[in-house]
């Protein structure tokens, strides 16, 4: 790779990797830079008492054509697997009932994260690397100041150059590393933007139950509940999506209301077991008594008020786009269409260069 890059893209989600891809195959250089281990975002999977489980993103359900194109492709490599048709809600009564339209939700047997990686073939991407800032440098180019942790588990900084840079996070943490450009045309259209997107955010908790047989429990059965309730927003059976289950294992996600009333809560634990025994209290009393359980808490689970475009483009002399699931929804989807949009916006901005066909991944690696 030469001392200047032709595109920095800042975060490995879902639109980070489309937009990667596209202009990748069309002979751009690119160089992908994660903050954490892995690649996918809220498409996220842990590796969990000799289990995989989805702490992110729960099924997938494509509307737009290209993305339902993208996963019948998935499909026919057996990366992904239609779970279930049908979400369920309990009743006042305890009962349940479905609710929404039956259609076709698609899952990783691998982990949600196995989608993401499937569109990595090829890429060159940097793992827990933290761009911290950006500067414009004389020569007409981008320097990215990056924080890589050493063998010691100190941060070093180190620089790279690029021709343009795509930046992916969430709009929060984009704001963070744009307001110190505000002084130059950059501002204030992009960060007035990007100031209007908020999220909500989520608690989720994952639980695995060794002595428990589920035989023909209703949890077995419909596998996913959207129960109304003040806390409680998700329960699903995650077990139910792998090839050899060893034991169940749930997932419960918090509502937003119930995750701002602990935004900086140290002690997520009893935070997930009161979760748990929500749950509980609405299914089963097993699910509050786990053999193990995991606590996550996503700050930026879901954009409220996503932005109406598919991409930003700052006013620069040197090419700046941002991207995300919050760009034109709030899905993997949106993630999926702002990224194929996002690579159509900086090739018009750099060399005009011909981009392979919107099936881009028919092409890849």
């Amino acid at each position: 790779m030469s001392d200047i890059i032709d595109v920095a893209v800042i975060g490995a989600g879902v639109a980070g990797l489309t937009c990667s891809q596209i202009l990748q195959q069309a002979g751009y250089q690119v160089l992908v830079l994660e903050k954490s281990r892995g690649v996918g975002g809220r498409l996220a999977t842990r590796r969990a008492h000799e289990t995989r489980i989805d702490h992110g993103t729960c099924y997938l359900s494509p509307k737009d054509e290209l993305f339902k194109a993208f996963i019948a492709h998935l499909l026919e490599r057996d990366i992904v697997q239609c779970w279930t048709d049908q979400i369920f809600a309990v009743a006042s009564d305890g009962s349940f009932r479905t609710v929404g339209e039956r259609s076709p939700r698609y899952v990783a047997a691998d982990g949600m994260s196995a989608i993401a990686k499937a569109l990595t073939p090829g890429l060159t991407i940097h793992f827990n690397q933290r761009v911290v800032r950006l500067e414009l440098a004389s020569r007409g180019v981008w320097q990215l100041i990056v924080e890589v942790p050493d063998e010691t588990g100190r941060s070093t900084q180190s620089r790279l150059e690029a021709k343009a840079i795509l930046i992916t996070t969430p709009a929060p943490q984009a704001v963070d590393l744009l307001a110190p450009l505000e002084s130059r045309p950059i501002a204030p259209s992009v960060l007035t933007s990007l100031r209007t997107v908020e999220f909500s955010p989520c608690i989720t908790v994952m639980a695995g139950y060794e002595n428990v047989e589920l035989g023909a429990h209703p949890l077995a059965q419909m596998k996913a509940i959207a129960p109304v309730h003040p806390a409680i927003s998700w329960i699903g059976l995650d077990s139910s999506k792998r090839r050899a289950p060893t034991i169940p294992a749930i997932v419960v996600q918090s509502t937003a209301s119930f995750a701002q009333t602990h935004p900086d809560t140290p002690a997520l634990e009893a935070v997930g077991q009161t979760l748990l025994d929500f749950a509980a209290a609405l299914t089963e009393a097993w699910l509050a008594a786990p053999t193990w359980k995991q606590v996550h808490r996503w700050r930026y689970a879901i954009a409220t008020h996503p932005l109406p475009s598919k991409y930003l483009i700052a006013n620069t002399e040197v090419p700046l786009l941002c991207a995300g699931d919050w760009c034109g929804g709030n899905r993997v989807e949106s993630a999926f269409l702002s990224g194929l949009e996002a690579a159509d916006g900086l090739n018009q901005l750099m060399q005009q260069r011909e981009l392979p066909p919107l099936k881009f991944w028919q092409a890849m690696p």
